[in-house]
């Protein structure tokens, strides 16, 4: 009876995504809300559907959503607007993964009595955004694209800070001893070689495509192809994530990149995808958008009412370090509207879900209380980061988040515009 539910509730949820997404366009109502609330209200409130229902097909579902965002994001993003952008995202990153780790380390110290140890790891796990959030609320707001890829950037690379410092910090716990030279070694090797899996993958898949495209129903090969991309860096040790994303910056971008020497072999004639391949990605993008968010919603345990006023605490605070952060990290050439945007895009998602289970795996004492924790700051974050996001771009928080940066550039003309523009 309850996979009955679920098939109903998964038609249904098609046509509610759409109604959702255009709701969004008319009240600025963020759809990414709305799809948490219906999650959660079938799944722990009324308990018509479980995650249990979905069983391993709801973790890896998870994983492809990402995957597919994040390739998708990649094929919007231009060299020139990366090569403005890269740095400030690297910053960004590091900046909001330090300041978070050592605020929330010493609230864990105090609140859960938690060793140092103990606080650097759940500190790590918390320690970056969402890029399964991110991506699409910021491509649905009026950003500059310059602060939109850094925000994109953050996320993304944010992710693989957060797994590596984490395990690497996990890995201290079980054999009582710290390498902080493996752990930024470990990170470098796997953002550059994660790239260059991606960026080599591109080359091939781009003078592929005209073979490709002679194949009946050839549509699904390309995301097929960005999934093997991902399973071939993570076999190897490296970030799926970044390699997806890079395969979509290359592919994206393979037609305008200086490369005289290759494209005169008459072997390598790249293209790039066409509009009917990235308007199937969007659409693609859409609706597995859609299934992440009810999917999260779901998988919120609504149990231990303590634990939730704890990661209510947390979330507020991690707003409060936000703020700071982005004044050190943007320059006052950004706009007090993507300055404040970015003030509120502290999301936490995919990467702390499933780091959050570590602890536990590992034998940690308070690994429980982890994973609840990390659950909580998920759920709230998510909801904190909507709401905020549907307050300033509505203006009723505009003014209170613009006096914050009250020291950037002004609105222009030119930073109305997004490709999501709504009149």
């Amino acid at each position: 009876m309850e996979i009955a539910l679920v098939i109903a509730f998964v038609g249904l949820l098609v046509f509610l995504a759409h109604l959702f997404s255009k709701l969004f366009e008319k009240t600025r109502i963020p759809d990414v809300l709305v799809l948490v609330f219906v999650g959660l209200f079938v799944g722990p409130i009324t308990g018509l559907v479980s995650p249990a229902a979905f069983g391993k097909v709801g973790d890896v579902f998870t994983i492809i959503a990402l995957v597919i965002i994040l390739f998708e994001s990649g094929l919007g993003l231009t060299v020139s607007t990366l090569r403005e952008s890269i740095l400030r995202g690297i910053w960004l990153t590091l900046i909001n993964f330090v300041a978070t780790v050592v605020v929330l380390d010493a609230l864990f110290i105090l609140m859960f009595k938690m060793t140092i140890l103990e606080s650097l790891i759940l500190g790590s796990i918390l320690g970056g955004t969402s890029s399964a959030v991110v991506i699409p609320l910021v491509n649905k707001l009026r950003l500059q694209q310059g602060s939109r890829t850094v925000l994109i950037l953050e996320s993304t690379f944010s992710d693989v800070l957060c797994i590596v410092i984490a395990l690497g910090f996990i890995q201290a716990f079980k054999y009582h001893e710290l390498r902080p030279g493996l752990i930024l070694g470990q990170i470098v090797a796997s953002f550059l070689l994660a790239a260059a899996i991606g960026a080599l993958a591109a080359f091939f898949w781009s003078t592929a495509l005209n073979r490709v495209r002679q194949l009946e129903d050839n549509i699904f090969l390309t995301p097929a192809f960005v999934f093997i991309v991902f399973g071939l860096a993570e076999l190897l040790g490296y970030s799926g994530a970044i390699s997806s994303l890079a395969f979509g910056i290359v592919l994206g971008n393979i037609q305008s990149l200086p490369l005289p020497p290759l494209k005169k072999l008459t072997f390598f004639q790249p293209i790039k995808l066409s509009k009917r391949e990235e308007a199937f990605f969007s659409e693609i993008v859409f609706l597995l958008k859609a299934f992440f968010f009810v999917y999260i919603g779901l998988s919120i345990p609504l149990t231990n009412f303590l634990l939730l006023l704890a990661g209510l605490v947390l979330t507020l605070v991690l707003f409060l370090i936000r703020i700071p952060v982005v004044r050190l990290a943007f320059d006052a050439s950004t706009t007090r509207f993507d300055a404040s945007i970015a003030a509120v895009m502290v999301p936490k998602g995919l990467a702390a879900a499933v780091l959050a289970t570590l602890p536990l795996q590992a034998g940690i004492e308070k690994g429980v209380i982890m994973q609840n924790v990390v659950y909580a700051v998920i759920f709230l974050s998510i909801i904190t980061t909507t709401v905020l996001t549907f307050l300033i771009d509505r203006g009723i928080l505009r003014r209170f988040y613009a006096s914050l940066f009250s020291k950037y550039a002004g609105e222009s003309p030119g930073h109305q515009g997004s490709r999501n523009e709504v009149p």
